[in-house]
């Protein structure tokens, strides 16, 4: 067979043909150098989708041991199960694992089974947590704010009859949780009532912070802008904004660390505005910039979410007050709505807050006689 040119062929056409029908190449090349042949190069291949490799019998062997072997592996995707167990759910989701200094997310697959919960990782042939459901107390679910802004996920807390919490997360949360409950109902227990929630992010926060600090103003994920660092511009990260009596301090949720933290006796001037957030939004953002001295230079702490009118009202009544008269205040919580705050200004001026007013405040202005 003489080859032949085809201008009008594609590499369409080309692909089509190897699938198809396949290709035998056969090729001599010699490599010379000033007429003299050093290399020579005798080349035989065949091109071809593996139906019609198989349909020659070209590596029908590799294709058998493949097949073997995949069959092999996928009889290990299942956890290993007692006798008598069985699954009654699969579903993809993960476990968040912390201990020490090692905190991640551990994707797998829950397999409920009418027994206990598990949540294996089929690439690991590892079994990363595993719950009886007799030992199971209760089921919680937290809507949580994603990594990414305006974005939320449902997540579900499992609490055991050993006081932990473990917190997981699936595709559909509530349907893992429902399951969940209709098993435990099925073999005659029950699960806690309106159960309360530990505030984890404020344990890990009371363990970083130094003796006697006492938590002043704490709110929801905040944003912070953190500085350029060598190649690294500045960016957007979400963590947990916190006031205590001695210093104003941030909390990075991805690093569990503090990040950010400058004594309150620093703090020179609070500001909030509306601004272009850039990477958060197109949208304006409510935006608290704090201008804090550092070895006699100015700097300024930018920080965005839904609290910062409240943030602004705490960190100016600081600034205001003085610090060193907010250091040695006695504090004491609004009888409205809980926040604490010093117990002069609350008597005095009332709260700034929820603008609750103390009685004795009342009756003092009541009693003054306004001249005719």
């Amino acid at each position: 067979m003489e080859p032949q040119r085809n201008t009008n062929a594609t590499l369409v056409d080309l692909l089509d043909r190897i699938l198809d029908k396949g290709l035998v190449i056969y090729a001599d090349l010699i490599v010379s150098v000033a007429g003299i042949p050093l290399i020579g190069v005798n080349l035989r291949a065949a091109l071809a989708g593996m139906e019609t490799m198989l349909k020659y019998g070209v590596m029908q062997a590799w294709d058998e041991k493949s097949r073997a072997w995949e069959k092999e592996h996928r009889k290990k995707t299942l956890p290993s199960l007692v006798k008598g167990e069985e699954i009654t759910l699969k579903m993809y989701g993960s476990y968040y694992y912390s201990k020490g200094i090692y905190a991640a997310w551990k994707p797998g697959y829950f397999y409920l089974t009418d027994k206990r919960l598990i949540l294996y990782r089929q690439d690991f042939n590892e079994i990363t947590i595993q719950v009886p459901l007799e030992e199971i107390k209760a089921l919680i679910m937290k809507e949580e704010e994603h990594f990414v802004k305006e974005k939320q996920k449902q997540a579900l807390y499992l609490l055991d009859k050993q006081g932990q919490v473990h917190r997981l997360s699936a595709v559909e949360a509530n349907q893992l949780k429902e399951a969940i409950e209709q098993r435990i109902k099925d073999m005659g227990l029950y699960l806690e009532e309106n159960p309360v929630l530990p505030q984890l992010e404020d344990e890990q926060i009371v363990g970083s912070l130094m003796e006697e600090e006492r938590v002043i103003h704490r709110g929801k994920k905040m944003w912070y802008l953190v500085p350029a660092e060598g190649i690294q511009q500045e960016t957007w990260r979400p963590g947990h904004l916190y006031l205590t009596d001695k210093r104003l301090c941030w909390w990075y949720d991805f690093d569990r660390k503090m990040v950010f933290d400058a004594p309150i006796d620093r703090i020179i001037n609070v500001s909030s505005e509306m601004r272009k957030v850039s990477g958060l939004d197109s949208k304006k953002e409510s935006v608290l910039d704090i201008i804090y001295e550092v070895n006699s230079t100015k700097r300024t702490a930018s920080f965005a979410g839904k609290e910062i009118d409240e943030w602004a009202r705490a960190l100016e009544g600081i600034v205001s007050a003085g610090s060193a008269e907010v250091l040695g205040a006695e504090m004491e919580t609004c009888p409205e709505c809980r926040k604490e705050a010093p117990v002069k200004e609350l008597l005095e001026k009332g709260c700034s807050y929820c603008n609750w007013v103390s009685p004795v405040s009342k009756e003092r202005v009541h009693k003054i006689k306004i001249p005719a």
